[in-house]
């Protein structure tokens, strides 16, 4: 068979096979454009889920009129103009793709107005990149792109597309995603004549943030933190879910480098490891995450559909998404709202804050013993049981603070079914698993110990041989200095051979050739491996579980509010190992809300 050359209309279908998978793509492409015009306001009318009619309409700069014919030719940009501009990209779109080949599988109207043109200029296209004469139209200043009949001439690739109401779901979904990279555009959502979305361009943070909760749901909104970090030329902003706050998918979490709407794996690593011991098993985060950086760190031009991206830095990026995500979630403690100069610790209870007594006080010694008047009562019987709720006893009373400040966690009451400490704070009341919160804090100064001083290594009886290929071996010598630090004595005895002589004596009695095997395919694959340092925090997990006060022990007044004080100090101490709430509080408005105070 001769070689011959590929008709323009067929290199274009070609082409749109990468770029229009589902009529979803469509309006990305389309609304990267109107982006990049400046618009402020854009409507996008869907009809059949997208492919009957996929019209978007902005009021952006238009489009001069003889330029509406390259407008519609392949690798015809007003983006770019060179290699230098191509690696500092900072507009949405610049191939030069999109719309001929939307229009090499769809009926493509184009109307575009430029300002203080006396009309606008209309033409059509097939995807065969043949010149046709614009048409005047009575179109306002902007541009206004119609696609009829998507993959009409394509049935293959129409057989693919899914239901009219799954198809609109993903436009929805792809809109509300866009709509959070540019707060200040409006947007309108109609389908098959019918307003589904309007929102309004969003200025100030409290508009931005009622944008964000209509997207995501007014729950994240009360249930995220803030995040604003900026190091070595980047700068992180946007909002994160607390730890108590998760999904069973990860359909809400939206990432933006320089407002694209990006998807990546470097990027999902860092976050995911950032939650990785404070996150219910089998739960994913929330966020709406921006990341702003030099666009010359950021390699756009990694696939057609311009969702994936390389960071030409990706290491340093991992690490400040990493950094920044992990220390703002470690300070969520209740002591961030304390004043650190308040006197309500006398020296007697810092004394106990260390640990807690190993003594255990029986039922008897407890501070409130249980009691029942006898039924029916009396007046007299009443009175007494009444005024038995005061005792004067002053053992029996709870310690009381030197001052009128009240810490976060407030004072201990209660200790609930030997399970729950019930506190009495400023704004209500908090019920703390003492249990949950006693691992978490064991679990913290665990991990401080192990970081504060090299990593004791434990020599092996008998050394181990592990069997690698030869990248692997070399990998070994490369990063001797890396694997010792954490404990292991590796060293390479041939091509294919590498010798453990010790290992961390924290890990003894794991499977330590699987793990260095392991870690060396992730450093072959990744350039890191965390897959060490995952481990021996399980191992530190795992042992602050077994020696955490346990269910059914009764606490004194003065070991609660022990815990209650060390709870306030350490990070991340709302959430234990495994992810599980460690409080919860209810205010006083809630409790007037129970009885119907007020109402």
């Amino acid at each position: 068979m001769r070689i011959h050359l590929l008709s323009t209309q067929l290199i274009n279908q070609i082409a749109a096979g990468e770029v229009v998978e589902r009529p979803c793509f469509v309006v990305k492409e389309l609304l990267e454009n109107s982006f990049d015009a400046g618009t402020t306001h854009i409507s996008i009318d869907i009809e059949q889920g997208g492919s009957r009619l996929i019209r978007i309409r902005d009021d952006g700069c238009g489009i001069v009129k003889d330029d509406l014919f390259l407008a519609l030719s392949r690798h015809a940009t007003s983006k770019i103009s060179n290699l230098d501009d191509l690696e500092h990209v900072t507009s949405m779109g610049f191939r030069g793709e999109a719309l001929p080949s939307i229009s090499a599988v769809s009926r493509l109207t184009l109307i575009s107005r430029i300002a203080d043109a006396p009309c606008a200029w209309r033409v059509s296209a097939d995807g065969s990149e043949q010149y046709v004469d614009p048409q005047p139209d009575p179109h306002p200043q902007g541009t206004t792109v119609e696609v009829r009949d998507l993959f009409y001439n394509t049935p293959a690739r129409r057989k693919f597309l899914k239901t009219e109401k799954t198809e609109f779901a993903h436009i929805e979904s792809l809109l509300q995603k866009m709509a959070l990279s540019r707060f200040n555009i409006g947007f309108t959502l109609t389908h098959n004549q019918k307003e589904i979305l309007k929102l309004k361009p969003a200025t100030s943070d409290t508009e931005q943030q009622q944008r964000i909760a209509g997207i995501c749901g007014s729950g994240f909104m009360a249930n995220s933190v803030a995040i604003d970090v900026a190091a070595s030329g980047m700068q992180l902003t946007g909002w994160v879910s607390l730890p108590t706050f998760s999904r069973s998918q990860p359909d809400m979490q939206f990432f933006y480098v320089n407002g694209r709407l990006i998807r990546d794996k470097l990027v999902s690593h860092a976050i995911k490891q950032a939650y990785q011991d404070v996150l219910f098993s089998g739960r994913h985060s929330v966020f709406v995450l921006y990341l702003t950086l030099d666009p010359h760190l950021v390699d756009v031009n990694a696939h057609p559909a311009k969702l994936e991206i390389r960071f030409r830095e990706g290491r340093s990026v991992h690490d400040f998404l990493f950094s920044a995500l992990h220390r703002s979630l470690a300070q969520l403690r209740p002591a961030a709202t304390l004043d650190p100069t308040s006197t309500w610790l006398n020296e007697s209870l810092l004394s106990t804050m260390t640990a807690l007594p190993a003594s255990i006080p029986t039922h008897s010694d407890a501070p409130y013993p249980y009691q029942q008047a006898s039924l029916p009562f009396s007046v007299t019987e009443t009175l007494q049981a009444y005024s038995s709720l005061h005792p004067k006893d002053s053992d029996v009373e709870p310690p009381q603070p030197i001052t009128t400040a009240i810490p976060p966690l407030g004072f201990a009451i209660a200790h609930l079914h030997d399970i729950y400490i019930l506190s009495q704070t400023a704004n209500g009341i908090v019920l703390v698993d003492a249990h949950a919160a006693h691992e978490r804090i064991t679990y913290e100064r665990l991990k401080q110990q192990c970081q504060q001083g090299a990593i004791p290594s434990q020599p092996l009886l008998l050394p181990i041989k592990i069997t690698v290929s030869a990248a692997e071996a070399e990998l070994v010598e490369h990063h001797h200095d890396f694997f010792l630090s954490l404990g292991f004595e590796l060293t390479r005895s041939g091509t294919e051979t590498i010798i453990l002589r010790a290992s961390p004596a924290l890990l003894a009695g794991t499977d330590v050739a699987g793990l260095i095997t392991d870690v060396l395919a992730d450093i072959s694959e990744q350039g890191m491996s965390e897959r060490i340092q995952t481990q021996s925090n399980e191992l530190l997990a795992t042992i602050a579980c077994h020696s955490a006060v346990r269910a059914n022990r009764r606490l004194t007044i003065t070991e609660m509010n022990a815990l209650l004080r060390d709870m306030e100090q350490t990070e991340r101490s709302g959430q234990c190992n495994h992810g599980r709430p460690t409080w919860v509080e209810l205010s006083k408005q809630d409790l007037d809300r129970f009885f119907l105070r007020g109402q």
